[in-house]
């Protein structure tokens, strides 16, 4: 369901607020101590997070570690600097919602509202003759090479609508296809569009899936008709920086103990009523566990689906959120765990020169270019052709213990939800929070044995992460190397080798 812009009255691709409380008139305000959540909507289970964005001198990662955060932070379209989420961290008393409220405060709600970073606005159609073709967009002058082969996956024409979540140059897009079947020699009986938007943060192009999804049928069945998209582009524009092209892409790198699930990482809008964790967990089971070790080293992971692909975006989404770690100075040499979501044969030479990246494709040709990546995931099979990582797609002991616990306490929160009403806690959150502690967990223990005086290694240590001595061995190795405790040592004992 869709609802009228408060901004734009005759514009409808806003989506209506869970909850809203009317606008308080200049007497209530007298009565009422502190700022009033007048357009605020409720936080629950589908917070936008402040996810990755193109802010002028935003930080590529930030590694501040603090133990609490305002919710209103989740809210933000830009990631804050350390120094801002110290402050916000010293006033949340400030602004935190009262419990049972989550709401966030009026005058942050309105800057978030009115933060929509669209740049471009397009449609792409499929042609008997020619293949995929831009068929309009806007700006004119826009960059927009390529997009058409990004916009629809190869293999839509199998499929009657999809979604999907792309990357072009410093940009994110969502675009929504639709194939309808016409009686037209010329179009030999189908007639295939979609319609599209690209953002610098891929965090609120949800907002507008039902505006797309709506449109590409309206162009499906009245094509040539874009006065809507104009519209939509004069409402929604963004004015850009300077360096147009300049994306912060890093995996948010910092949280805030127990509040961190709406301010750490970025989140996107589930279709699926059981949510995109819940479907990830359920889809890889404890290959799940391979794939955060995975992840965690910033391995170039290609995910492959036939169509629909829009599912398999979150799967991309999801496996970014297995690598987060929130403790000061970690991962700040490594490469960025960059998220592509949909790629084709165009991106081809944008992957070659890729040190970390997750992404997924329709197209098979894929897995014949070995070079392009390090894991490709074909439906629940894992693979590599590097012999230094199939150890690693061996489950071990602590694997399995850990994938017990992340289903039991999911399950608790699953009870949680039916039995007490609990519409706070969400699985998201828990899915996130669960490796962020595993996480914290291993890099804690790294650090407080190098500044140990003697750094070894020990089984003890070892288990003190929750891994494995004997089956985690080279994950371990492997993961010392690739973040730099070059100072510390493995132990010999028989336990470790």
């Amino acid at each position: 369901m869709v609802e009228k812009s408060d901004r734009a009255p005759l514009l409808d691709w806003e989506e209506v607020p869970p909850a809203e409380k009317p606008v308080p008139t200049p007497e209530e305000e007298k009565d009422v101590k502190g700022p009033s959540p007048a357009n605020s909507r409720a936080l629950g289970c589908t917070v936008p997070g402040i996810g990755w964005s193109t802010s002028p001198g935003g930080p590529g990662s930030f590694t501040s570690a603090v133990s609490s955060i305002d919710t209103s932070l989740s809210s933000r379209s830009t990631v804050p600097t350390p120094a801002e989420w110290d402050a916000q961290c010293l006033d949340k008393d400030d602004h935190t919602p009262a419990p049972g409220q989550g709401e966030v405060p009026h005058d942050i709600m309105v800057k978030w509202e009115e933060k929509d970073p669209i740049v471009a606005v397009f449609v792409v159609t499929f042609d008997t003759r020619s293949g995929n073709m831009l068929e309009w967009c806007l700006p004119g002058d826009m960059n927009l090479e390529g997009v058409e082969f990004k916009a629809m996956a190869s293999g839509s024409h199998r499929v009657s609508s999809d979604f999907i979540y792309f990357r072009k140059g410093g940009y994110f897009g969502l675009a929504c296809f639709a194939n309808m079947a016409v009686e037209s020699v010329v179009e030999r009986g189908a007639r295939m569009k979609s319609v599209g938007i690209l953002s610098t943060s891929y965090t609120l192009l949800y907002r507008y899936m039902s505006f797309l999804e709506h449109q590409v049928r309206l162009q499906l069945k009245t094509p040539g008709q874009y006065s809507p998209l104009e519209a939509f582009f004069e409402d929604k524009r963004s004015v850009l920086p300077p360096d147009g092209e300049s994306v912060v892409t890093a995996c948010p790198g910092s949280a805030c103990g127990a509040a961190l699930n709406h301010c750490m990482h970025p989140e996107m809008k589930i279709t699926h009523p059981a949510g995109c964790m819940s479907q990830f967990i359920q889809f890889f089971g404890e290959q799940i566990m391979v794939l955060w070790k995975l992840a965690l080293l910033r391995r170039r992971i290609l995910i492959f689906s036939p169509p629909p692909v829009g599912v398999v975006c979150y799967r991309v989404y999801c496996c970014c959120c297995l690598a987060n770690v929130s403790i000061p100075g970690v991962g700040v040499a490594v490469p960025e765990f960059r998220p592509f979501f949909y790629v084709n044969v165009a991106d081809i030479d944008t992957l070659d020169t890729e040190l970390s990246y997750v992404a997924c494709t329709t197209e098979k040709i894929f897995e014949e270019k070995r070079d392009l990546y390090d894991v490709y995931v074909d439906n629940q099979n894992v693979r590599t052709t590097r012999e230094s990582l199939k150890p690693l797609l061996r489950l071990n002991t602590a694997d399995r213990e850990k994938y017990r616990k992340l289903t039991e306490q999911r399950q608790m929160l699953l009870y949680s939800q039916e039995e007490n009403g609990d519409c706070v806690s969400s699985e998201e959150d828990h899915f996130i929070l669960f490796f962020l502690e595993q996480n914290n967990r291993i890099f804690q223990t790294l650090s407080e044995v190098a500044g140990s005086p003697e750094p070894i290694l020990t089984q003890e240590s070892v288990r003190a992460m929750g891994l494995d001595p004997h089956g985690d061995r080279l994950f371990l190795l492997h993961l010392l190397e690739t973040y730099g405790y070059d100072s510390l040592l493995v132990t010999d004992h028989p336990c470790c080798s």
